[in-house]
Order: structure tokens, then sequence, then C-alpha cells
């Protein structure tokens, strides 16, 4: 063997990483000229140049490879140190590869052709110094947790307070948010943090409603069950209603409203196709002193005495025998309400309720999802009141004509283009109240064409007089919304303790982190809220509001820095970078572009339809955070029609037809689609409702299920859907994008049990107690079209073991 080939084959791996480190240089040198002529960093370009030259000196077996390389090494650690301290997550993609990189070049056998012309031991040296400082660096991390809060409740209660909310047996669940307060607290208390642990599944049931290649993307499971009656009532996508026995999960009746595709070849180019709960009405509660409206009523002679209201996808509202799941025939025609009526045209899909109605003794209360940002000329936001035994029509309440809630007369159209409310209602029965969260005006980021009369009641919450449909008081919480800030959450009713006594309050969550708490009788703050300034200068033919509420009690993240641009590989998250510079951004409620806009947080909230859930007796709220950032970019009217067809309501332009502006509306995502800005995306949180401070904050799920390679890495994940809390002291939440249920302690927020499930659970779980004395936890696990996560037709139910 020639001692020429020996030594050739010697420098080969030193020359092999002598190209790739020149090849990383070239790109990071490209990407970091680029990013400094936006105003970035100037890492990059220095880097670059480091990593390039170490490139060449390894391809020439040049022993100052060591040096430079530790040079840079070292460099990258301060600078690193300097912009995100000791956070793990962050530190990832600016040291990572780096130290590997740095442990080979250690290695004997790499350094030996590098030596042929004599010992290097201050490259050495300075390389295993670099080495180790990194090392340490990623070690000291280990201790740190960025964005946690520890704390511990003191109390089991306070003095004097109580669950105010309707009254009901302690294991039912007769409402979407337990009961028509919205607060999803379960007066059970058979599950505690101590035993909760031993949760196993004691049945699951399969709906048989699965997503079809001609349904659309956004095809989800969002559904939170009712326990009332002895039965539970399930909802599906596709509009199914099936009654469920409690104990066994069997089956006792299904009811199918052989959805129409509105003159469509199929359901594919609609929006949406969930159903988020049915409704209840029980004319026997209401005749008794249990009344939610606080006295007994003469008992009601009705062919249904017990109903289920459905809201259909193909915009129907229909009544069904709660018994026998048969169709009310004294409801409407023959057991159902045609909701197109008086609302105009509109695409396929593009109206209905996609949340359950709410019902008061005399009333059933319906809004209705209208498709985002199609055109100018799409249907009304009307909320219209039926008799809740008859189906006749008893007020119309129309936020584009406010003033006049006297049913609307044959062959007239409500007020096209007027703010929805697609959401939950609250209500309170005792004060005669509706509480509606207010969606916007479409298009959602152009907002030119608006009146101030069409805006008052946009994007914020509104209280109407049950009996009238009039308007009491309303709040709004985003002028002029240019960024789809719509109030997803239900309303959250309960009885708040301050300093000036005891106060009947709403809650409501909100997409920009602001939870608002107000007198429900009155409308007032009860915690103070702020008018704030915001950027300024929106696209021509629109103006931007100069302030923007913000409450005192909020989960708002700081302002974007381009340094929580983030990646796996310097490389994404150089990109980012770019990305980040490339458009405007001068922090919250930063207006639509032409360049391109960051939204953060962005349309899919810090806050959505998911709302929050209380403790009325310890006085917390328990909340599931999201922080996701989003890019809108204004695309003129005349440049539409090349940006090719919209896919789905989330991609690709939406044209806005009728307005000057479309927009492309989307996650700021990296080219390894992960979100560009750093973790954790998702928490879990515990609020003191009586100092408005939060108690503890935790990163909540993993990546399991939603990365390459299934590690179940806890980054803090986002979610969608809601949580709930019990007497017992145990809180669950299933939303996260990994599929588990999971359970934590109020007090603490200690994870204390998870539950793997076999799909996405987006929804909102539940409690009840069976037949059987013993207290369950239900969860839909079906998954979410547009958020990637494993679709299925799950229902499952988990009890403590024997």
């Amino acid at each position: 063997m020639s001692t020429d080939g020996a030594l050739s084959r010697s420098r080969l791996l030193p020359s092999l990483l002598g190209v790739l480190l020149l090849l990383m240089g070239l790109a990071m040198l490209a990407g970091g000229i680029k990013l400094s002529l936006l105003g970035g960093s100037l890492y990059y370009l220095l880097a670059g140049i480091g990593l390039a030259l170490t490139g060449i000196l390894l391809i020439a077996a040049r022993r100052a490879a060591l040096g430079l390389y530790a040079l840079v090494l070292f460099a990258s650690t301060v600078w690193a140190l300097w912009e995100v301290d000791l956070d793990w997550w962050q530190l990832v993609p600016r040291l990572a590869m780096l130290f590997a990189l740095g442990i080979v070049m250690l290695l004997p056998w790499f350094r030996r052709p590098l030596l042929r012309q004599g010992a290097a031991p201050l490259g050495t040296g300075a390389l295993s110094v670099a080495v180790v400082i990194a090392g340490a660096t990623a070690l000291a991390s280990q201790f740190t947790n960025p964005g946690e809060i520890k704390g511990q409740l003191d109390r089991d209660s306070v003095p004097g307070m109580t669950n105010t909310a309707p009254a009901m047996p302690d294991g039912d669940w007769n409402s979407y948010g337990r009961s028509a307060h919205g607060d999803r607290y379960s007066p059970l208390a058979q599950i505690t943090p101590q035993n909760v642990h031993k949760l196993v599944p004691a049945w699951t049931y399969r709906t048989g409603d699965l997503p079809g290649p001609n349904d659309p993307g956004e095809t989800t499971a969002e559904n939170t069950p009712l326990k009332v009656n002895g039965m539970l009532y399930v909802c599906t996508p596709h509009s199914q209603v099936i009654a469920l026995d409690p104990d066994s999960g069997k089956e006792i009746w299904r009811f199918d409203p052989k959805l129409s595709t509105q003159n469509a070849a199929n359901f594919k180019g609609w929006a949406h196709m969930t159903c988020r709960g049915v409704t209840y009405h029980d004319d026997a509660v209401y005749a008794s002193e249990q009344s939610p409206t606080g006295s007994a009523s003469a008992p009601v002679a009705s062919i249904c005495p017990r109903r289920i209201f459905l809201p259909t996808a193909d915009t129907r509202l229909i009544a069904l025998n709660a018994d026998t799941g048969k169709m009310c025939e004294d409801f409407g025609d023959k057991g159902q309400v045609d909701l197109r009526a008086n609302i105009g045209g509109f695409t396929a899909g593009g109206y209905y309720s996609t949340s359950p109605p709410a019902v008061t003794k005399d009333l059933v209360v319906i809004g209705g999802h209208v498709t985002d940002n199609v055109s100018t000329d799409e249907p009304s936001g009307v909320i219209r009141a039926f008799d809740v035994h008859t189906g006749k029509l008893v007020w119309n309440w129309d936020s584009g004509n406010p003033d006049d809630t006297t049913p609307i007369a044959e062959g007239k159209v409500y007020t096209r283009n007027s703010p929805n409310m697609w959401s939950m209602f609250a209500v309170d029965e005792k004060l005669g109240m509706l509480y509606l969260p207010m969606g916007n005006q479409t298009p959602d980021q152009f907002g030119g064409a608006r009146t101030p009369e069409s805006e008052l009641h946009a994007a914020g919450l509104t209280a109407l007089d049950i009996a009238t449909g009039k308007v009491r008081w309303h709040f709004q919480f985003t002028h002029h919304d240019l960024w789809d800030m719509d109030v997803g959450g239900q309303p959250t009713l309960m009885d708040l303790k301050t300093a000036d006594g005891v106060k009947p309050a709403v809650l409501a969550s909100t997409k920009q982190g602001s939870i608002y708490v107000l007198d429900r009788s009155t409308g007032q703050a009860i915690v103070p809220i702020n008018e704030v300034p915001v950027p300024q200068g929106a696209v021509e033919g629109d103006h931007t509001s100069p302030t923007q509420p913000k409450s005192d009690l909020n989960l708002m993240p700081p302002p974007l820095q381009e340094r929580d641009m983030w990646g796996v590989t310097p490389f994404d998250q150089l990109i980012c970078r770019i990305d980040f510079k490339s458009m405007r951004y001068d922090g919250p409620f930063t207006p639509p572009s032409l360049q391109g806009s960051i939204v953060y947080p962005g349309n899919f909230g810090v806050f959505d339809w998911g709302g929050i859930s209380v403790d009325p007796v310890r006085q917390i709220a328990f909340v599931n955070p999201s922080y996701m950032a989003f890019k809108s970019k204004m695309i003129p009217a005349a440049d539409i029609a090349a940006q090719g067809p919209r896919k789905s309501e989330t991609e690709g332009v939406q044209p806005n037809k009728g307005a000057p502006y479309g927009v492309v509306l989307e996650a700021l995502l990296s080219p390894m689609g992960l979100p560009c800005q750093a973790p954790a995306w998702g928490y879990v949180a515990a609020i003191d409702l009586t100092t408005h401070e939060k108690i503890w904050m935790h990163k909540n799920g993993t990546v399991r299920d939603s990365s390459p390679v299934p590690i179940p890495l806890s980054m803090g994940v986002p979610s969608l859907g809601g949580t709930f809390t019990t007497a017992g002291g145990v809180g669950f939440l299933s939303g996260t994008l990994d599929q588990y249920l999971r359970a934590y302690d109020v007090k603490n927020g200690k994870q204390l049990w998870e539950g793997r499930l076999p799909a996405g659970a987006q929804t909102t779980p539940m409690t009840y107690t069976g037949k059987d004395g013993k207290q369950y936890v239900l969860v839909v696990a079906g998954g979410h079209g547009s958020l990637g996560t494993k679709q299925g037709d799950y229902v499952i139910a988990y009890k403590l073991s024997e």
C-alpha cells in the first residue's frame, strides 16, 4: 500500500467536511447579505464568511482550520447567549449543528491529516475550549424554563362564593358550556389529583362519520356532547345526532338529516363541515322550582316535552324528540325551520350555524357562520329567535339594522354583509339577557367601505334582551378590525368577588389575548380596560383606529423581534429572519399591507372558539392560550386572477369580490413547515380572578404527532378547543396538536395524567355521572382537517379503575 494512497484516503473526511462547510458558508453568506440589507443581524454574513474560509482550509488540509472554526463556534455561542440567553429551544438552531461539527473536528483521526506539518496546540486547544463552552451553555439551558410561571393556589374556595349557574343534577352536562352560563365547571369530585392517574377507558364508540373524498378540507370533529335526560347526545361533522347510553356507549337512537349539497356537485367546495354541539330544552325544568328563570311556570302541552335542537350544515334548524330522535312535527315545517329565509343568495356551504343555538323558556335563538373574504355581498349576520315549540319567528336582531327587531316581512332580505355571530351564546334568564360574541363585517382585512353604523357591534360583545331582541348594552374589543379578531369563545358568566363586593360578571376571551371582565347587567368594566396607541397606515382607501382596547387581565405576548425567529437549523431560521424583516411589523395591530404584514397574535388566536373555563368556588380561570404568528398580504383586485383559484378558506388568495383588494392570509412558517417564531406555542395556565394575576403557566403538549419523526418533545404546541374544571380540583384539556387527553392539578398546573387517543381531539371534553354513580370523562376524537391532525370518528369515555 502506497503512502500517498493512505494519505489521500485519510484526507477524504476533512475534505468532505470542508466542501460541506464551504457550501454552508456560501449559503449563509448569501442569506446574511440579504438579511443585512434589510436591516437585520450581521451575524449570518460574518458566520458565513468564517464557515466558508474554514471549509477552504479543510479542503487544503491546513491546521489553521481548527483555530478559525474555534473562533466561529465561540463567537456564535457569545452571540446566541446575547440574543436568547439560556433558552434551550432557541439555542438549538444557533449552536447544535456547529457544536456537533466541532466535536467531529476534535476527533484524532479527523485532525491527523491536518497536523502533518506539525502540532497545532493553539488551534486544538482553542477548539476544545469553544466546544466545552458551547456544551456547557447547552447543559445550563436544561435548568431554565423561559415562559414558565411556577405557583400554587393556596385555597380550595373563596368564602361566600358558590356556583351560581342554572341548577341541574351534579352529574349532568346539559349545555355546550355545561350550563347556559358557559362556565364549564362541574361540581363532581370523585376524580381528584390523588386518584386521576387511575383513569382508564370505560368504552369507545365509533360514529361512522368519517371525512370522504367529496368533503371540504376543513371537515372537523369539534363536538362537545351533552349528558342530560339519562343519555349522551353527540353530533357529528355531517350534522348527524346520536344518543348513547352514558354507562356503556351503546347507541340508543340516531338521526341523519340527509344533508343537501345546496345545488353544488358535492361538499368539497364548502368552507367547513362541522357541528360543535346541539342544544337541549325541557319543558318540565321550566315548570319546576329549578327553572333558570328563577320561578316556575305553568306546564306546556307539547308532543315533544324534551327537545334536541340541531343546526345543520345545509342551513336548517331541526327539533328532535330527545327521547326518540324523531322530528317534532309541531316545530316549523314538520320539525324544521329553513334558515335560508330572507337571507338572500350565497355560495353552497357559505352560510349556516356551526355552533349550537341558545334556548330559553320560550325561545330557541340562532346565529350563523358566513364564509370569510369571498365577497362584499354576503348573507346577513342576523340573530333569529323562534318559538321553542312552534318554530314561529318571534324577533330578529340584525346588526345592520339593530333598532328594528320586529319579524321581517315576507319577501324582504336582512341587511347584506352585516357582522355575524358564529360562536356560542351565553344566557342569563334571570337578568333576561343573551350575550353575543360578535364577528366583523367581511372582508376581514379591508374596511374602507364600512360605516360607523355597520361597525358598531362588530368584534365585541353585545347583550340582547331575551324577550324583545333589543340591545341592552354592547362593548367593542377591536375597533375597525382589520385582523379577523372576531370574538370566538363563548362568553363566561359567573359571580366575581371584587373589592367592591360580589359582581355579576361576564368574561370574554379574545384572539388578541385580552380577557375582558364586564358587569353583565350593565356592560361596565370590572377589570380596567385601557385604550392604547397602535400602529397606523392602512392600504389606500382604508384607515386604522388610533387606539385599541386592552384589558388589565390579559395573556398577550410581548411583540416579536427578529431574534424570536426560529428554525430547526440555522438555515431555516435565517429564512424566517429574512421573511420577518421583509414584511411590515410594528407590533400588535400592524395594519395589512401590500408588502405583507405580520399579525401577532394571529387570527388563530390566543383564545379562539374554545374559550376559557372557570371555577366559581375557587375564583380562578383555567385557560389554554396559543401563540402563532400569521402574515397577511393585500393583493390588488386586478392581480388576483394571476394568483390562481382559492384552495380553501385558509389557502390561496381570498378574493373579496367587490373590494379593491384580496388577501393572502397564512401562518408564518419555516420551509420545514414549523412556526417561524420560537416555541413554546401553547400553554396551560390558571388565573386568580380576585387579583387578575397568573397563578401558574406551563408549556403544554408535544410535537409527537406533528413532526416528521414522532418524538414526544415537550415544546408546547397550539391547542384548539377548550378546558373544563371540576370541584375535585382537576382540569382537563384535549385540544393540543398531539393526540392526548390530559389532566392537571388546577392549583399548580402539574400534569397528573394523560390518555393516548386514536385521533386528534380538537374539541372540548366534558364530564358526567353515569347511572352506575361513577364519574366519567368523555372526549370526541375526530381530528381537524385544516390543522392536519389525524382524523377519526371516536367517542371515548374514561372512568377510574376499580
